[in-house]
């Protein structure tokens, strides 16, 4: 008698179906990202016939760092996971907070980016041109500097606008990942939700610009879903601080009073190292 034909487990895809996949599926871990500073291990989760990959990040797992709270940046993933569906971007990969093989971590949806998309780049010239913003002169060897810019992009732009929000202290080229079906992901926000302005990023192209009446629409919605009470500032506080929370709160306060892009602070590196 043969063996009975075994049906490959059904691939899912960023939505209900992840989350509800992410929170309650069975991990096993593949191997480790070796690329990340903190411990980041590729995994599957399987359940009820349905698979995928994704990324879990144990706290147990997490280097020290003097300005966060030990412990901390797994949660705080979540948090910038909760803010970014309640913009309705959906500008974060699916999120959980959930024990794993080495304890309570955090687990993302796996997101294969397309390397064919054109982000970032080094101009050898003095002004961005058509379709580029620039973020500023580096050096490339040599005794040379060429500009580095970012595209001129509407994804980027909600993603600057995310950061500014959650106060992301460390938004490189390599966290953002396009996928061929057009949509955009930035993933690594451990150093979030921080109550001192830490804002470091790439994308500085549209600093002190007029925010876009749509951006604004947004940022007035997630003003009342934060506030006290609301579904979101109820579970925003089971992953950050009430003073981090609140400072979320007159983040998002600022910016809709300004009606502009922020601008970089000058008491804090605006870039992060390495940029990419």
């Amino acid at each position: 008698m043969s063996a009975p034909e075994r049906i490959p487990p059904r691939r899912v895809t960023p939505g209900a179906e992840a989350a509800e996949l992410l929170a309650n599926g069975e991990l096993t871990v593949r191997g480790r990202i070796r690329e990340a500073s903190n411990a980041a291990l590729f995994c599957t989760i399987a359940l009820d016939g349905s698979e995928a990959s994704c990324v879990y990040k144990p706290v147990a797992g997490e280097r020290p760092l003097w300005d966060f709270p030990d412990g901390t940046l797994a949660a705080r993933e979540v948090a910038a996971y909760e803010v970014s569906e309640a913009t309705g971007w959906s500008l974060v990969p699916p999120t959980v907070l959930r024990d794993g093989p080495y304890g309570e971590g955090m687990v993302q949806l796996w997101i294969e980016a397309t390397p064919e998309a054109e982000l970032l780049a080094l101009l050898d010239a003095e002004e961005p041109g058509a379709g580029w913003k620039a973020i500023g002169f580096a050096e490339v060897g040599e005794g040379r500097t060429a500009l580095l810019v970012h595209a001129d992009d509407e994804r980027l732009r909600r993603l600057a606008v995310l950061d500014a929000v959650i106060n992301n202290a460390d938004r490189k080229g390599g966290h953002l990942l396009p996928t061929t079906e057009g949509h955009l992901y930035g993933i690594d926000h451990g150093v979030t939700f921080n109550v001192e302005n830490k804002l470091r990023t790439l994308l500085w192209g549209w600093a002190g610009e007029p925010l876009p009446p749509e951006i604004l629409a947004v940022l007035d919605a997630l003003r009342g879903a934060l506030g006290d009470g609301a579904p979101l500032a109820t579970r925003l506080a089971a992953l950050i601080t009430p003073a981090e929370l609140d400072a979320t709160r007159a983040r998002v306060t600022t910016l809709l009073a300004s009606g502009t892009h922020p601008e970089p602070a000058g008491d804090w590196p605006a870039i992060p190292w390495p940029p990419v």
